[in-house]
């Protein structure tokens, strides 16, 4: 029989997808790291078991204590599944910017959470940082992990992240890719690659709001670099023992926005339901694609589900609430602004000559193919040209169906215009969508310039 004695052992060995819509304008073959497929849904159960590990191997923390940490929700979810497996009380604090599925998610394990104002100093008593550093003094038997400062949490990486995707790319990995927060995701997957190969590049994505970028570039700690901002799991107020700056070779900050949109995309257009610091991370690689090259191999680390966001970034209203959604145009808006919305198609059973004459006379380069109101097929002024030149003696009786392409791609009308690029292409000239009130519409390449030249 095949199976694990607990959930722990199920942490680690998660798949590296390569990525394709998203970045079919990226140089180089892009992969990611899909950490969701932990048990906790993201990497830091690595380094959640790896601290608990040294601890209990040290004495700091013996059976039947109490785990306390400061967490945005996925550290604190890691070391939730280490207390329901070998018995230990939890307490989490947390800040109010966080998700609440984050948090219901950490109660639902039996943890205990206290939610911390934001807009603290790392020092005032009430930050969630002070608030478990507290506790830990008041607490017998308790250990704070301080993932910020347990050099253990980059250790773990060292000992798995490395290693995997080392092995996972035969070696040939040239960039690694991944938020930085505490460091420690970061700093031990670095140090395993860079000992195998210096000249791999690691690029930190950060936010606006972080200390990171400006220390990594001038040395300084500069608090007026420190301000609010909504992206989770990602940037710092305060320099994380864990982060080795010396194994970063950039950062690159990210805003709130393009990070949200960038999650959003990557579930829409690869299927994969990821968190906030995903899409930093893509955006980050997306900001700086000039500096990649056709032979290189990217690796992008995405730490966290989309699941614990379902109420932010996948949420239209919260999206629009912050001015995140109001500039992004829909399929819907591109018939609004045509001037003509008429539905024209030709029968599939009508001549080639026939279709040419409604192509002609309309001033339209493609249509759809119908039999009755069904769509079975689109013809372009190409193929028709092709035909009547090919054929000027014999093309009176020859019918549509015999030249016609595949049907045009079906789209919703609330699709971001943004992402149409997965369907019109120079193969591929238009989409077929329908309004609330089932009418038919076509969207072409010439609509799509027209909307991004208004």
């Amino acid at each position: 029989m095949k199976y694990y004695q607990n959930i722990l052992q199920t942490i680690g060995n998660t798949p590296l997808v390569q990525l394709n819509s998203v970045a079919s304008d990226i140089p180089g073959l892009i992969l990611a790291k899909v950490e969701t497929f932990n048990p906790g849904n993201s990497i830091k159960d690595r380094m959640a078991v790896k601290m608990i590990d040294d601890a209990e191997a040290r004495g700091d923390l013996k059976p039947g204590g109490t785990i306390i940490e400061c967490t945005s929700g996925n550290t604190g979810m890691g070391l939730a599944l280490v207390g329901c497996v070998r018995g230990y009380r939890c307490i989490f604090t947390t800040t109010d910017k966080q998700s609440k599925e984050k948090v219901d998610l950490l109660k639902a394990l039996g943890s205990e959470v206290i939610v911390c104002p934001t807009n603290v100093e790392p020092e005032d008593p009430r930050s969630y940082y002070s608030v478990a550093r507290r506790l830990s003094t008041e607490i017998p038997n308790s250990f704070w992990c301080n993932q910020y400062d347990n050099l253990s949490n980059r250790q773990a990486h060292y000992e798995s992240t490395g290693p995997e995707i080392w092995d996972q790319t035969d070696g040939k990995i040239t960039h690694l890719v991944v938020g930085v927060g505490t460091g420690g995701t970061v700093s031990g997957t670095a140090k395993y690659l860079k000992e195998r190969n210096p000249d791999i590049q690691v690029w930190g994505a950060d936010t606006y709001g972080s200390v990171f970028k400006k220390y990594h570039e001038t040395g300084i700690f500069d608090p007026k670099e420190i301000y609010p901002y909504i992206t989770e799991g990602i940037g710092e107020d305060i320099l994380p023992a864990n982060v080795d700056f010396s194994l970063i070779n950039l950062f690159e900050k990210v805003n709130d926005k393009d990070a949200a949109l960038w999650a959003r995309r990557l579930a829409r257009e690869e299927g994969i339901l990821l968190g906030y610091s995903a899409g930093s991370a893509m955006g980050a690689l997306w900001q700086l694609r000039a500096k990649l090259k056709p032979t290189d191999v990217v690796v992008l680390i995405f730490h966290d589900h989309g699941s614990r966001y379902v109420g932010k970034i996948y949420n239209d209203d919260w999206m629009r609430e912050r001015g995140f959604l109001e500039d992004e145009l829909k399929v819907s808006d591109l018939i609004s602004r045509k001037k003509d919305r008429r539905f024209i198609g030709v029968q599939a059973a009508d001549t080639v000559r026939n279709a040419f004459n409604v192509m002609k006379s309309n001033d339209i380069s493609q249509m759809p193919v119908l039999e009755g109101d069904k769509v079975v097929g689109s013809i372009t002024e190409t193929q028709v040209l092709h035909f009547l030149l090919e054929n000027p003696l014999n093309n009176s009786e020859k019918t549509v169906n015999t030249v016609m392409g595949e049907a045009f791609p079906t789209v919703k009308d609330d699709l971001p215009i943004s992402q149409l690029s997965r369907f019109i292409s120079r193969e591929i000239p238009a989409v077929i969508t329908y309004d609330r009130s089932g009418g038919a519409h076509i969207v072409t390449q010439y609509d799509l310039i027209q909307a991004l030249d208004s």
